[in-house]
């Protein structure tokens, strides 16, 4: 069963929750929103509904919070508040919020929402793993002073998604590049856009990239 992380400092809107969402989750609440990073990172929920307003600790905060950690970014953020959607939807959605419910709370759409969030974050996932394995390849595009370089590289690890390898360009991140695998003749393997950079003080520095764009000439091929 999944397991989800609610965060409100009313009792008895937890309590709500927990009997409306607990046949179909494994419920992990806290009243306390300073508790929720721990939360989080103990219990590896799919999914995070919290409230927004919050002593202490706001739910705009806290959204940033988990949003802005690496492990935490990539679990689904469910806002379930009092407040106008029309005031504070798009203001939670920038800092990193999935969806946005007004109290009352709707049951049957929050769980259907759940639901595809759940299901999508684990095809990303299954997407995502990585297979250590060293694959050389060109990469073209333009680096952080905007000149255009080409240079050819290895993989450290590769997934569905993506690949982990050095770079002697400085690239900045988000920035996009073309990937080709080389050999014997050149082979056109789509569009990847710089997400981390893992060793900033080395003369090649290892990136993080994630295809925007993928063709049948990548080694892997999601299912």
């Amino acid at each position: 069963m999944d397991k989800i992380l609610i965060i409100d400092d009313d009792q008895q809107m937890l309590n709500l929750h927990k009997l409306r969402l607990g046949g179909s989750y494994e419920v992990i609440s806290t009243d306390n929103p300073e508790e929720a990073l721990e939360l989080a990172l103990e219990h590896k929920p799919s999914a995070i509904l919290m409230d927004l307003m919050m002593p202490k600790f706001s739910g705009f905060e806290l959204c940033q919070s988990l949003h802005s950690l690496s492990y935490t970014s990539m679990i689904p953020i469910f806002v379930i508040t009092g407040e106008s959607a029309a005031k504070y939807k798009e203001h939670c959605v920038s800092l990193g919020a999935r969806e946005f419910f007004e109290k009352p709370v709707d049951y049957n759409e929050l769980k259907k929402q759940l639901a595809a969030e759940i299901e999508k974050r684990q095809a990303d996932r299954r997407m995502h793993v990585r297979v250590r394995i060293r694959v050389i390849l060109k990469l073209r595009g333009t680096d952080a002073e905007g000149k255009a370089f080409n240079v050819t590289t290895h993989t450290e690890n590769i997934s569905a998604g993506g690949f982990l390898c050095p770079c002697a360009a400085t690239l900045l991140k988000g920035e996009v590049v073309e990937v080709f695998l080389s050999g014997e003749h050149e082979r056109f393997a789509g569009k990847a856009r710089v997400v981390r950079r893992d060793s900033p003080g080395a003369p090649w520095q290892n990136y993080a990239f994630a295809f925007t764009e993928v063709t049948s000439e990548w080694i892997l091929q999601a299912k």
